[in-house]
């Protein structure tokens, strides 16, 4: 049944539903005359919410991401797509990972500052950090609020390697900050690519650019010397895995020099989400696409186990990495990332410091 079709759909969401936070005793829920308790539902508009945080870099030390410094400059994601790891992150703050990480949306104004107070420890050695390592750092709202461009300007000044990862073409505004790190080796641009057919992307990532619209991002930055690499994550096996092929000659025809992909896993309230979004959107392959997730991460939705969870194992993951691998050899060979530059990093971002 088609989303139009299905009057319990949400259209422009990705959530069905506003799961059960639990680290909360309570929850809101439609009180009916009969006595039968609902869940409130009520499409709001996105609300945004200020942080002002202590510190804005965060260090994974997990074996998957060792050694991965990330800002997130937005926390939860107004694109709604329904399968974001990021969704349990939300609960964090009192808030849903359904429904509310997509119209509940926590900001950091403060970020750039935080950033130029971490170059200018004493001791820092320039590293590369992921925008973002989370959620997208180009989502909606910065359109309006340029947070993640007041932070790339402070990379600029010092002189620091970045690495971005986006699916929105919000980032060709800030094209003129990005070419200027690149010609010096310090930005790469990560540009996820879930499908290529767009009523599956409506469906999937509701709130979204169209494949189109990203393909077009990643001919825009490659043609002014930005290295480019498509994210085709995740993939869903029964959803979107036939079409890696396709993902990465489209990127490739379009001048990225490399490609990535992971397997979805369903931790935490996002099992329950996207169970109940793909009842909605796909009744006729529901029970297919869950029995092949399951099938990737030791018959379960959820996978935490380092060196599976995000790459997956048996024999549907295994045919995913060999078409990701063919796709790769015959579209992007001889091509790759550029490493980045660590040996112009400027202290104090070029200030003289005043020595009487």
């Amino acid at each position: 049944m088609a989303h139009e079709e299905n009057p319990e759909f949400f259209k422009g969401r990705g959530a069905q539903v506003n799961s059960h936070n639990k680290f909360l005793k309570n929850k809101y829920v439609l009180e009916h005359i009969e006595g039968l308790d609902e869940p409130l539902l009520e499409n709001t508009a996105t609300q945004l919410f200020v942080e002002s945080p202590k510190k804005i870099v965060s260090e994974s030390n997990s074996p998957d991401l060792s050694h991965m410094y990330s800002i997130n400059p937005y926390q939860g994601c107004e694109h709604g797509c329904i399968y974001c790891y990021a969704r349990n992150t939300h609960e964090y703050y009192g808030f849903s990972a359904g429904l509310d990480f997509e119209r509940k949306i926590i900001i950091k104004p403060n970020a750039a500052e935080l950033l130029e107070q971490y170059f200018n420890k004493k001791n820092y050695q320039p590293v590369c950090i992921l925008l973002s390592g989370n959620t997208d750092c180009y989502q909606p709202v910065e359109r309006r609020l340029k947070i993640t461009r007041s932070l790339l300007q402070i990379f600029l000044k010092y002189r620091n390697p970045v690495s971005i990862i986006t699916k929105n073409n919000v980032i060709l505004r800030d094209l003129d900050i990005i070419s200027e790190l690149a010609a010096l080796n310090l930005a790469h641009v990560n540009v996820s690519l879930t499908s290529l057919n767009e009523q599956l992307r409506q469906k999937l990532e509701p709130r979204t650019v169209t494949a189109t619209g990203r393909l077009a991002v990643i001919q825009k930055l490659s043609e002014k010397g930005v290295p480019v690499r498509v994210m085709a994550a995740p993939i869903i096996p029964g959803l979107n895995s036939n079409e890696i092929p396709a993902i990465i000659k489209a990127a490739a025809d379009r001048g990225a020099l490399s490609a990535g992909f992971t397997i979805v896993r369903l931790n935490g309230s996002v099992a329950e989400i996207f169970t109940d979004w793909i009842n909605k959107a796909f009744p006729d392959r529901a029970e297919k696409v869950l029995n092949a997730i399951k099938a990737c991460h030791d018959g379960k939705l959820n996978d935490s186990d380092f060196g599976r969870r995000m790459s997956g194992d048996g024999q549907v993951a295994e045919s995913i990495h060999q078409l990701f691998k063919m796709a790769c050899n015959r579209f992007l060979a001889d091509r790759e990332m550029p490493a980045f530059n660590y040996d112009l990093f400027v202290p104090k971002g070029g200030r003289q410091t005043n020595m009487f």
